[in-house]
């Protein structure tokens, strides 16, 4: 059965795998929206999907996900802002 699917299918799932798991720990409060744990999954999940579209040149979804990546982007950066400095 595997063997029908590309390695864009298997990267394009890996990027949505990783939003879903951010989507889901934040709706059972695990982690809040605004923390850099959920901005990186964010970053890194859309990227992934995104790079997976570009492979199999589907424009619209390289947008949205390109577009995902780039404002979680800018979220954890304000994420990493927001956090106490560290005092070892």
């Amino acid at each position: 059965m595997f063997e029908q699917f590309l390695f864009a299918d298997w990267v394009g799932a890996m990027g949505v795998s990783l939003l879903l798991f951010a989507f889901a720990m934040n709706v059972f409060g695990v982690l809040d929206r605004q923390s850099f744990a959920f901005s990186l999954l964010n970053v890194v999940g859309a990227g992934v999907a995104g790079y997976a579209s570009w492979l199999i040149s589907y424009l619209p979804f390289v947008i949205l996900e390109g577009t995902w990546c780039l404002v979680s982007l800018v979220a954890m950066i304000s994420a990493m802002r927001r956090r106490p400095p560290d005092h070892n």
